[in-house]
């Protein structure tokens, strides 16, 4: 794709970057196949393609306007464009840079949110990534919910006081996990029952000890210094357990495992390679992994399927399939210990859950849940399983059979 970037931006990084990204396209438009946005709404402007071209008008002088802030906001950063690229355009990192150019205060691109999204931004960026104060709001919306309405009522989460016991014992092998800012309050069994598979496998899991959000709530809204800060507190926190002989870092949410796993680039990002957070960040990625990356290695003998759901429908996370590039994964483990999946029409498809998407797109998000819903169930499923809190969730809402973590499908 021929540029025209202006001067003011050719002479900066981000500017750099954003027309090496521009030149790698070649508009062939199969992104578009693709894209869940594109799909439901039929406009240019709202596929992966139409994108990039808004994004090289604002780079190369043309004044933004709230249509364009939209249409960049509209995409749900699920990946499957980059899946589907042959010419390996990084458009997740050029929609970062645009969204950034008309949302950075210091930018004269800046263009404000309406009044409303406004306020929904502050509440997600206050609340959200703080486990105690999201745990509060969520008990006190539970104490009232027979008084709220039904469309407040059914976000709530279904699994909160969810609870499993049993005996953890030591183990010469030890792996951090990660807690993450929602997940003791959605469905506090999910953690519980990772520790309880990976001590049958002779894995000890060790806690955070001040947990927190991994930063991508934060940075999908583009609130990069309190991003950083997510991530240099994580970077301190988890080189104390390295130090200490943890041999992995993982995570049973895919979407905090693919930030993460972005850390080094974040640093090197806002801070620079020079920055003492850089190498730590490095080693960190080196050894976080997924759930599913850590029993695909194991000896998985020790484990049972829970034979009382009989048809199971896997939703597979975009950040799993799309982002870390681990398609199939989950369906291997969950097949080799006797699983029956259904096949699913449009599987890489997004949820339309997408961190805060739901919340500040619900229109958009509300049909993207309720196309996979309808994909889901059918062919007689017992349980929808998925491998993200934010998709759990997000599907909870509507559907008609339970959803689970896969992992709460193993004995």
């Amino acid at each position: 794709m021929q540029t025209n970037i202006i001067e003011s931006y050719k002479k900066t990084q981000l500017g750099q970057q954003a027309n090496e990204i521009l030149r790698s396209c070649v508009h062939c438009g199969f992104c578009n196949a693709t894209c869940p946005t594109y799909q439901l709404l039929g406009d240019e402007l709202d596929g992966p393609r139409g994108r990039i071209y808004l994004i090289k008008q604002i780079l190369e002088g043309k004044q933004p306007t709230e249509k364009t802030k939209q249409h960049l906001d509209n995409c749900l950063n699920c990946l499957n464009c980059e899946t589907t690229c042959p010419s390996g355009v990084q458009y997740h990192h050029l929609l970062e840079i645009g969204q950034s150019l008309i949302t950075n205060s210091s930018l004269s691109n800046k263009v404000e949110l309406p009044w409303r999204k406004k306020i929904l931004r502050q509440m997600i960026l206050n609340v959200m990534p703080y486990p105690k104060r999201f745990d509060f709001f969520v008990s006190l919306g539970l104490s009232v919910s027979a008084f709220l309405p039904k469309k407040l009522s059914k976000l709530l989460p279904k699994d909160h006081q969810q609870t499993l016991y049993f005996d953890n014992k030591t183990h010469s092998r030890k792996m951090l996990l990660l807690q993450g800012c929602v997940h003791k309050t959605i469905s506090p069994d999910i953690h519980q029952k990772t520790t309880q598979i990976l001590d049958k496998l002779g894995i000890e899991l060790i806690d955070e000890k001040d947990p927190g959000c991994c930063g991508a709530l934060t940075h999908h809204l583009q609130a990069e210094s309190q991003t950083i800060d997510f991530i240099k507190k994580n970077i301190n926190s988890w080189s104390k357990s390295i130090e200490e002989g943890v041999e992995a870092i993982i995570s049973n949410a895919s979407g905090c495992g693919l930030m993460v796993k972005d850390y080094s680039r974040m640093i090197e990002k806002n801070l620079g390679k020079e920055s003492s957070y850089y190498d730590k960040a490095l080693k960190i990625e080196s050894i976080t992994q997924d759930i599913s990356e850590v029993l695909s290695h194991e000896d998985l003998s020790p484990l049972a399927l829970d034979m009382s759901y009989k048809n199971i429908a896997y939703h597979p996370p975009c950040s799993l399939q799309h982002g870390q590039k681990l398609p199939e994964i989950v369906e291997k483990i969950l097949t080799s210990l006797g699983a029956k999946l259904s096949p699913i029409q449009d599987k890489h498809l997004c949820c339309g859950s997408a961190g805060s998407y739901s919340i500040l797109n619900p229109e958009i998000s509300e049909q993207l849940r309720d196309n996979k819903l309808e994909n889901l169930q059918r062919n007689g499923t017992d349980v929808i399983a998925t491998a993200n809190i934010g998709c759990l969730h997000h599907l909870q809402t509507e559907s008609k059979v339970p959803v689970k973590h896969w992992l709460q499908l193993i004995n």
